[in-house]
């Protein structure tokens, strides 16, 4: 009963008597200029704007000398000169414990027909990371369920890694297989730009009731505004700081920051920022190094936000500049390849191009001496693999290419397995594999 009254109350602060009100004075290029709001709003604050066939949300984009320009978050039908726009105020929102096991979209409305009633905090949308001197530093392996993870590449409490990924590759059910099984206190997934009819599907099917217990979605699905878009990753972000201020460990898990970067670039755009980084604006890199940074390990007395970063990856270009600017700032980074896929291997990993920075603390000499051989033992057959499928390999030219021949089918397997019995249970499992012993 006391939860309840505390989100009454919180609902009840969000309830102003007066609001400030302005006029639309122009309209074209995407944009609305606004005239009588100028005093007192600042960049990025919300808007309502009442046009003819009902109220169109928006933000405040630029301050000009004669008024503001407003970005609409749907189509501006209906708008016309002299329409009332009414400034609602900064852009946050405000999550409480109840939302776990829940889908808000970027605003905190629920998507799930159920009520839903806001914390008694607001938090800004693009508040700051914690203070770099003051953040700990990552903790200890965390098991994930997944036996790749739990050995060849470690996750450990704090890290951010990134999956980089084209489309139909397995991502989507990685991250749900990270949902379930990663050892986390709250689990707070982010849906940038995903199709709407996957959502029920990703939350009923592929998450499961076990993943949804513990879990918070923010979704915003891809025919929504640029600006929903891009707030998605925001509110999500804030969702995952109100757990870590609590002192628990937030799994936070974001599909796609490419789709973000889209978003980003097309409110950039209508801002008048130039395009520069292959089509997106200077800007664009700020914004991913500052969402990821919000992530990792928290201050002292505080928890952590352990962070999965997903990048749709064209081609496999792991170049191309979201991909280059999410790798540059992260603890690690996992590609998933599509000839892997193609050939029946889920999640579709290229272990010789992905790498954990917990590296080489997160794993005992023992560990890392099998993690090595592993390695090694797949780099010598990728290396020799063409020769090998042509017939013109002759065993015994190569002893290390001889002995990876023998043990690749148990580790491409091993690779592809669960790991529902622990860390020390797969370590096992990799020993044996790398001895032969299937």
């Amino acid at each position: 009963m006391t939860d309840l009254f505390e989100a009454l109350r919180g609902t009840m602060a969000t309830i102003s008597l007066s609001r400030r009100v302005g006029r639309v004075v122009e309209a074209g290029g995407g944009t609305l200029r606004v005239t009588g709001l100028s005093l007192g709003t600042g960049l990025g604050d919300r808007v309502l704007v009442r046009a003819r066939d009902g109220g169109i949300g928006g933000e405040v984009l630029s301050l000009l000398p004669n008024g503001l320009a407003i970005l609409p978050d749907g189509p501006a039908e209906g708008v016309e000169i002299g329409c009332p726009v009414e400034l609602i105020g900064r852009a946050e929102i405000s999550p409480d414990d109840g939302w776990i096991g829940r889908i808000v979209d970027p605003y905190g409305r629920p998507l799930d027909g159920r009520p839903l009633l806001p914390g008694r905090v607001p938090r800004g949308l693009r508040a700051a990371a914690p203070a770099a001197a003051s953040r700990r530093s990552m903790g200890a392996r965390l098991q994930t369920g997944v036996a790749v993870f739990d050995t060849l590449l470690p996750l450990v409490r704090g890290q951010r890694i990134g999956l980089f990924a084209g489309s139909g590759v397995g991502k989507s059910s990685l991250l749900a297989k990270f949902a379930r099984g990663v050892a986390a206190d709250v689990v707070v997934i982010a849906l940038i730009g995903e199709r709407g009819r996957e959502l029920r599907d990703f939350a009923e099917k592929v998450l499961g009731q076990a993943g949804m217990e513990r879990s918070v979605i923010v979704a915003a699905t891809s025919d929504q505004s640029p600006l929903s878009r891009r707030r998605c990753a925001w509110a999500a972000m804030a969702v995952a700081e109100h757990f870590r201020d609590q002192g628990l460990h937030v799994l936070f898990l974001a599909d796609s920051v490419t789709r973000f970067a889209e978003a980003h670039r097309e409110v950039a755009l209508a801002a008048g920022e130039d395009p520069s980084l292959r089509g997106y604006p200077p800007s664009v890199a700020h914004m991913i190094m500052s969402l990821a940074e919000r992530a990792g390990p928290g201050p002292q007395g505080g928890g952590d936000i352990t962070a999965v970063f997903s990048v749709l990856v064209a081609g496999s270009d792991m170049e191309e500049p979201i991909s280059d600017i999410l790798r540059g700032v992260l603890d690690g980074h996992v590609v998933m390849d599509r000839k892997i896929a193609e050939r029946g291997r889920y999640p579709a990993i290229d272990l010789l191009r992905s790498v954990s920075r917990s590296l080489p603390g997160a794993a005992s000499a023992e560990e890392s001496l099998m993690i090595a051989e592993a390695r090694k033992l797949l780099g010598a057959y990728d290396r020799a693999e063409l020769m090998i499928q042509a017939g013109l390999y002759t065993v015994g030219t190569d002893p290390l290419v001889d002995r990876a021949i023998k043990v690749w089918p148990a580790l491409d397997g091993f690779l592809a397995e669960e790991s529902p019995d622990g860390v020390a249970a797969s370590f096992q499992r990799l020993a044996d594999c790398l001895a032969c012993r299937t």
